[in-house]
């Protein structure tokens, strides 16, 4: 399966998916985004280990997760469930799991392939916590013991056969613990207020056994790795407080690495070494036509068919516009010049006129081209999309714009001098010098600026990405131009990345100041914002997101951007 059509079909599941939570939960406004249920722009507690899927995993994990998610909004009432939640992370854990269990146990009669989905994700989520050798611990053996006896209990379902003889024998020491307790959550499922003491009896009892376990190995052996625990954790870090995750280790947590957010937001060490230059000045001019030919041969040899594409990208942006009047009809508007013809022959109805209206292309577009280093391999094959593109849509009839953006130096440059000249202050911001790229202006026509498009073969120029500020200056620049409908297009590989900035701050800092810009961009509305992914993805931070196959011949790729792009919303032309 190619790239696009793999990233493309895991969307298109979890468009499905997510409109089967909609339909199932009766909640609107629910989606799927960066592999994780989001209702609008704030992610929804994945509350059960076995809901969160990996983003490794296929498409039909998906299924399992969102019958058990529309379940769980369906099935529990939240805020009794809030009042009642422990604070202890292990209490809190099971307790957000046996919630879980009791709402699945509820699976309506009439909806038997809901509960084949859920046991199946369970039965995937199960094989891969023995997998990974954490049943292999004493803590984690015994938390998967727990989960495993409590859901058979609730839901009258035999434990996973593989688990059978791993879980044995810490299954007879904590059924003689809890053994009360379990028969109590089978019988109190249908009613969530008489089940709930009973769950943080189990819960509580699991956690002093976890105590009990860690006082007899202290001192004796070391501590075992919490961060080993990404199965039973909750990774997602933003919950709405609803039935939030019980336990959360976010990856960059996990691996030692800074992440502690800015408190005052995003801001930059120091931006006298910014930089908004044009693409062409910093090639020569013996290597730009150099490039300019070497781009040329490329387009030539793939024949991208620029016509077809102008045609469907004006059928996606064009919208009826007022082109006049049509005469001689039998209804409308009475047109005063065939009142001559009423005069003399007064049976004569066609003496009306009606609007006549004509696709207009009232347009403006602007692609923003990530150019960090991961993008480099691909620098030839982007140019000579960002060519076929501007000049398809002069042909439409739309205004184009092709900006990039990048960074001057690697590894911080002057920026992080200076920080380390400063004492090496806590949470700098960002430290680097930014470059935004101005390839083609809008106002430019093609033909002038076929050149500047070919300096983006330069290799030097692809450093890192400082994505969430490219965005806000392309958007600000888009938003002021005059066409009646303005569209602005990230063309990235993923999130941004700048080592300097993430090594001291977190990667959080890049990653929530892109959304937090991209979440204002759509919310305000101006400019309408996608995203065409080559090779990763970029649902976590835009809604609307497509994938693209540099491997396919350009004119096949070349049609994502129109594929992408909704219609006017004043009608097709």
């Amino acid at each position: 399966m190619s790239t696009e059509r793999g990233v493309s079909t895991g969307h298109h599941a979890e468009e499905l998916c997510a409109a089967a939570v909609r339909a199932l939960s009766d909640t609107p406004g629910l989606v799927f985004r960066g592999h994780r249920l989001h209702r609008g722009r704030t992610p929804v507690p994945a509350p059960a280990p076995h809901l969160r899927r990996s983003p490794d995993e296929e498409g039909e994990a998906l299924r399992g997760v969102a019958d058990g998610l529309a379940l769980r909004l369906t099935g529990s009432d939240a805020a009794l469930h809030a009042r009642l939640r422990p604070e202890g992370p292990v209490e809190r854990l099971l307790f957000e799991a046996l919630e879980q269990y009791r709402a699945e146990s509820r699976v309506p009669a009439a909806l038997p392939g809901v509960a084949r989905n859920l046991r199946r994700r369970h039965a995937a989520w199960a094989r891969a916590f023995l997998a990974s050798g954490l049943a292999e611990t004493a803590r984690g053996l015994l938390l998967f013991t727990a989960l495993e006896i409590c859901r058979a209990r609730v839901l009258g379902a035999p434990v996973l056969p593989e688990a059978e003889d791993p879980i044995e024998a810490t299954r007879a020491a904590l059924g003689a613990r809890i053994g009360h307790e379990l028969a109590a959550l089978r019988r109190h499922r249908a009613d969530q207020s008489a089940y709930a003491p009973h769950a943080l009896a189990v819960a509580r009892t699991v956690a002093a056994m976890l105590e009990e376990d860690a006082g007899e190995r202290a001192g004796r052996e070391p501590p075992e790795d919490e961060s080993r625990f990404a199965l039973l954790l909750d990774e997602g870090g933003d919950g709405d407080g609803d039935g939030d995750g019980a336990v959360r280790a976010s990856a960059s947590d996990s691996a030692g690495s800074p992440s502690t957010p800015d408190s005052d937001g995003y801001r930059a060490f120091t931006t006298a070494y910014d930089q908004e230059r044009a693409a062409l000045a910093l090639v020569r001019p013996a290597l730009a036509a150099e490039f300019r030919a070497r781009l040329d041969r490329r387009i030539e040899e793939d024949r991208p068919q620029t016509a077809r594409l102008a045609r469907e990208l004006r059928a996606k942006l064009a919208a009826p516009g007022p082109d006049g009047w049509s005469g001689g009809r039998e209804e409308g508007v009475v047109d005063g010049r065939a009142l001559a013809r009423l005069v003399v022959s007064p049976a004569e109805r066609r003496v009306f006129r009606t609007p006549r209206a004509e696709p207009r292309t009232d347009a403006h577009v602007t692609f923003l081209l990530d150019c960090s280093g991961s993008m480099k391999p691909h620098r030839e094959r982007l140019a000579a999309l960002l060519d076929v593109w501007a000049r398809a849509l002069e042909l439409a009839g739309a205004s184009c714009a092709i900006l990039g953006f990048t960074t001057a130096a690697w590894h911080g440059g002057r920026a992080r001098r200076d920080w380390l000249r400063a004492g090496r202050p806590a949470h700098p911001g960002r430290l680097n010098e930014r470059l935004h790229l101005v390839v083609k202006d809008a106002e430019v026509p093609y033909r002038r600026a076929r050149t500047a498009l070919a300096a983006l073969l330069k290799a030097d120029l692809y450093r890192e990405g400082l994505t969430g500020e490219a965005l806000e200056w392309a958007a600000r620049r888009a938003a002021l131009r005059p066409e009646g409908r303005r569209l602005l297009c990230l063309v990235a590989d993923g999130g941004p990345m700048d080592g300097a900035t993430a090594q001291v701050n977190g990667r959080v800092l890049l990653d929530g100041h892109l959304r937090e810009v991209a979440a204002g961009i759509e919310t305000e509305g101006a400019v309408e914002l996608y995203g065409l992914t080559v090779g990763g993805d970029l649902s976590a931070y835009l809604s609307r997101t497509a994938a693209m196959d540099l491997a396919a011949p350009l004119a096949v790729t070349a049609r994502r951007a129109p594929a992408a792009f909704r219609p006017s919303p004043h009608g097709r032309g």
